[in-house]
């Protein structure tokens, strides 16, 4: 595929940053930011891990049905459907970091009020309400890591801050194995959404103090705080830049920002055409082999008739795959193109799926689990590294949202499809449809897919 500039041409000021950003040695800031940032992400699947796991938990008469099942299960999807499309374009006009802010807050407040619903229909009520304001989050870390981040560690460092998210998957699912069903006269559950809101509240609290992405700045035509926020990053880093030849344009007065020195694209013309085609098939597609493979299985191996306490248990051994994935994937995300492991390890997530929908024994399941676990974290975190690195800054969160809107779509819609599919046919066949669909986007990836490691995001 033909590259193009996605951002503004060679020479100007937008290279100028560009340059200066992959100037500075990765060291102690990079993981200061990388950490931060991966708090919001540990929070971001401690709920969507809980989503699933609270299942076995809840009282019996509020999810008597598969229907109510898959309506706890798919709320706080559909919520992060709307808040995907409503607030990440709100990302490329108000700036990434106050949206970091706005979702979290919000967050935190409907995660405690949903630890003291009374009953099914209140439950899913806020578990919707709650996704719209976790639909950000996940679309602002990839805008905003790949802005700031060196262009030859992006995969490496983009990867950590997804694998200090993952360990929220075996931690909830230890929890929800663990911890007596009923603690201090309150369920366990109750306890897992409480202990999310008090941790978005300390995430809010560290992301105060982080920087504005300067290529931000500069595409809404504000050189000079995107300069001297730049300046003040390097600073902090211990790698301070040599005083800028050019001078430094006059900031506009309080309140008034000049409008992007460049025209917004368009998604759906070119020659941004074929890389929204592609984003929306990766977020279409994609999630089927997260969602329609691991986040299912406690519900599969209840299905093969694993009790309760079995099914947990086998769910909190396999989803240790979660955070060694991240870890693995670090080690080799910049070594190898993108675009060729996203391809690779689609095709192994639709495999050793496949392997645990047919498996009877228990050995089986944990081994074909926690390859699955492994390897669909690795395909999931790829995929939105990738995405994020084929879209100018100033429509980059607008993208990343819509296209993760539909993901979410999916992952709300997909419970009871897939639910409905395993009582009427069993996990063998809800397992091969599932392979087939996360084969078919690799095949659209290897079709329209650039390759992205080590260049400039003002390159691709």
């Amino acid at each position: 595929m033909t590259k193009m500039s996605s951002d503004s041409p060679p020479g100007d000021t937008g290279r100028r940053i560009a340059d200066r950003l992959d100037g500075i040695p990765v060291g102690r800031w990079h993981r200061s930011l990388v950490t931060v940032v991966g708090l919001g992400c540990f929070f971001n699947f401690f709920e969507v891990a809980v989503g699933v796991l609270m299942i076995p938990l809840l009282p019996g008469d509020w999810v008597p049905t598969t229907l109510w099942k898959s309506l706890v299960i798919g709320s706080t999807f559909a919520g992060e459907l709307v808040g995907a499309l409503v607030l990440t374009p709100l990302a490329d006009r108000l700036g990434r970091r106050r949206m970091f802010q706005i979702n979290l807050v919000s967050y935190a407040a409907l995660a405690l009020l949903c630890a003291f619903a009374t009953g099914p229909a209140q439950l899913v009520a806020l578990r919707f309400l709650i996704g719209i304001g976790l639909g950000a989050e996940l679309a602002l870390v990839d805008a905003y890591l790949a802005e700031l981040l060196p262009a030859s560690h992006r995969g490496r460092l983009v990867t950590r801050s997804y694998a200090f998210g993952m360990i929220a998957v075996p931690v909830a699912g230890a929890a929800a194995s663990l911890l007596p069903h009923t603690l201090w006269g309150a369920s366990s559950w109750r306890w897992m959404l409480g202990f999310s809101a008090l941790g978005a509240v300390v995430v809010w609290a560290l992301r105060r103090r982080l920087p504005e992405s300067p290529r931000w700045l500069l595409s809404r035509g504000r050189d000079g705080d995107a300069l001297a926020t730049l300046t003040a990053i390097e600073v902090q880093a211990g790698h301070p830049a040599p005083p800028d030849p050019d001078p430094v344009p006059t900031p506009p007065p309080p309140g008034q920002h000049p409008p992007s020195t460049s025209e917004r694209p368009r998604l759906l013309r070119r020659p941004l055409l074929g890389r929204t085609v592609l984003a929306c098939v990766i977020e279409t597609l994609g999630p089927v082999g997260f969602y329609g493979f691991a986040s299912i299985a406690p519900l599969v191996l209840l299905y093969k008739g694993f009790n309760v306490v079995e099914s947990l248990s086998y769910s909190a051994l396999t989803a240790i795959g979660y955070p060694l994935g991240s870890l693995l994937l670090a080690l080799i995300a910049d070594r190898y193109q993108r675009r060729t492991l996203t391809i690779v390890t689609s095709v192994g997530v639709a495999a050793v799926g496949t392997v645990f929908g047919f498996a009877g024994s228990a050995w089986l399941i944990v081994v074909a689990g926690t390859a699955t676990s492994l390897l669909s974290v690795i395909q999931a975190t790829l995929s939105r590294t990738y995405t994020a690195e084929l879209f100018p800054t100033i429509v980059r969160s607008t993208i990343i949202g819509r296209s993760y809107a539909l993901s979410r779509l999916v992952a709300g819609v997909l419970p009871l499809i897939s639910l409905t599919i395993l009582d009427a046919l069993g996990p063998a066949i809800l397992y091969l449809s599932c392979a087939a669909l996360v084969v078919a986007m690799s095949a659209c990836v290897a079709l329209l897919g650039p390759r992205t490691n080590a260049a400039q995001l003002e390159t691709i």
